[in-house]
């Protein structure tokens, strides 16, 4: 009979767990802010991230290898890639551990093998970073510039220049714009170092100067003035919705391209991972990331579309409230929205049926949607009625969706949870735009008809694929290794 280990053996294991976890925190670290080498495991983010959350991203690796990826194993993928010359990448060291583990590789192979398979990193076209402005600065726009900053990378990718704002720009206002910035209710604070320069209207963060620009209308600011040039402008006011008002952002010195992180009318409606390959964005110069909705819902459907088919849908959404809803009961211009956002569930409309048709043309035509407002603050659901072409089963189209999130292009944009006591809350901070809850999935007996639940973090989850989608307009291209 085998005999438990003493007290005194479980705390050494843990800590011994603990000194490699410190250890790949600093390769992580310096490879990210000297380097711009993102390591990520599983698509989770590595990068100021603490022991104990690593280390039980690691615990959470049982449902993909048996037995679950050991913290020894990705430092050992870590130490190696740090011994390499490799280009401005995003690498997935949990993947690589278990190719590792599957070839049975020893220690003294494991920087060739890698060596090989990072050899395409180094044969990118380079392109020069991209300055960005944020146009804005509400939810959206307030988590962009987090992700902007912590993601600056030494400054070889994309850079966050300016904010613009409709508000004076005093030393009271900056204050009030700088705690917005510091402080979260939902997502918690940012740890960043923030400065206020009253001199040059700026915001000094983590060492950069980001200028806060006030104007009314867009083409009145001079961007160059502050020695901005080629700018990615990103839109996230929600005020101009067309080409014609969106071009306006064109008039502006500096600004180059444009970026609307809502849906758009008469600009390419894109969701990244889906449709992003066929836009040119060369020709193009105005954008729209669609809605944290369509952004959610159409990497499910386009896998269930092209591996099963289907014949018609509806989607319903089960929507946190939004600061377009009234705190209290009070006047509002479409019905409903009157009602105190955090007291009711309040049924009103959603685009995202007919907008999923100009990302999946194939769907056009074939889905409904409606949502419903209820009282929590962020976290939302999207629950998909779907007839299908094909018979299913409930094992099977799982197992569509698990093997999506793993392999394939799409493993950013979706996440899979088998976790049977998965809630709103848990959502929140998930950086994958759809979460498939696999426990809830229900297929008829008769294998036609599927009901899929799908989670996202409407701020955050779509804060990332806005993110995804910028780089990809503004031509700052990485190597990516899931």
């Amino acid at each position: 009979m085998v005999q438990p280990s003493s007290f005194e053996e479980e705390i050494k294991s843990y800590k011994n767990k603990q000194n490699a976890c410190v250890k790949l925190i600093e390769i992580v670290s310096n490879l990210w802010f000297n380097d711009s080498i993102e390591l990520v495991l599983f698509r989770n983010q590595l990068v100021d991230r603490r022991v104990s959350l690593i280390l039980n991203l690691h615990k959470k690796t049982s449902h993909l290898s048996n037995p679950e990826l050991h913290i020894e194993e990705t430092l050992k993928i870590a130490q190696a890639i740090q011994q390499l010359e490799i280009a401005p990448s995003r690498i997935d060291i949990g993947t690589l551990a278990l190719e590792v583990r599957d070839l049975q590789l020893h220690d003294e192979e494991i920087l060739s093998f890698l060596d090989k398979k990072m050899k395409e990193a180094n044969e990118q076209v380079p392109f020069q970073p991209r300055d960005i402005v944020l146009y804005g600065f509400g939810r959206i726009g307030r988590l962009l510039a987090r992700e902007l900053i912590s993601k600056v990378g030494g400054g070889k990718q994309l850079r966050l220049r300016a904010i613009v704002t409709r508000d004076s720009i005093d030393a009271k206002t900056l204050e009030k714009r700088a705690n917005l910035l510091r402080h979260d209710s939902i997502h918690g604070d940012f740890e960043a170092n923030i400065e206020i320069d009253t001199t040059q209207g700026a915001l000094i963060i983590n060492g950069s100067t980001v200028h806060i620009i006030s104007a009314k209308n867009p083409e009145e600011i001079d961007y160059t003035k502050y020695g901005i040039r080629d700018a990615l402008v990103i839109d996230n006011t929600g005020a101009f919705r067309d080409d014609k008002e969106l071009a306006r952002h064109l008039q502006s010195k500096g600004a180059a391209q444009v970026l609307l992180t809502a849906p758009g009318k008469g600009v390419p409606n894109i969701v990244y991972g889906v449709n992003e390959h066929v836009i040119n964005t060369k020709e193009a110069s105005i954008f729209s990331a669609a809605s944290c909705t369509t952004n959610a819902i159409s990497p499910i459907l386009a896998v269930i579309e092209e591996k099963i088919g289907i014949t018609r849908g509806h989607i319903e959404t089960i929507h946190s409230y939004t600061n377009d809803q009234n705190l209290v009961d009070n006047m509002h211009n479409k019905s409903r929205r009157g009602r105190a956002a955090a007291l009711n569930m309040v049924i009103t409309e959603t685009g995202a049926g007919s907008a999923v048709a100009k990302v999946l043309p194939p769907l056009a035509g074939i889905l409904t949607s409606n949502a419903i407002r209820v009282p929590v603050p962020n976290g939302s659901l999207a629950i998909l009625s779907l007839e299908l072409k094909s018979n299913t089963t409930t094992e099977a189209i799982n197992g569509l969706l698990r093997e999506a999130a793993l392999h394939g292009k799409l493993v950013e944009q979706i996440a899979y949870s088998s976790n049977g006591e998965l809630v709103s809350s848990d959502i929140i901070g998930t950086t994958a735009a759809s979460v498939v809850d696999a426990p809830a999935t229900i297929v008829s007996t008769d294998g036609s008809h599927a009901i899929l639940y799908i989670w996202y973090d409407n701020e955050y989850g779509y804060t990332h694929q806005v993110m995804r989608l910028a780089r990809h307009i503004a031509g700052v291209r990485r190597y990516t290794y899931y």
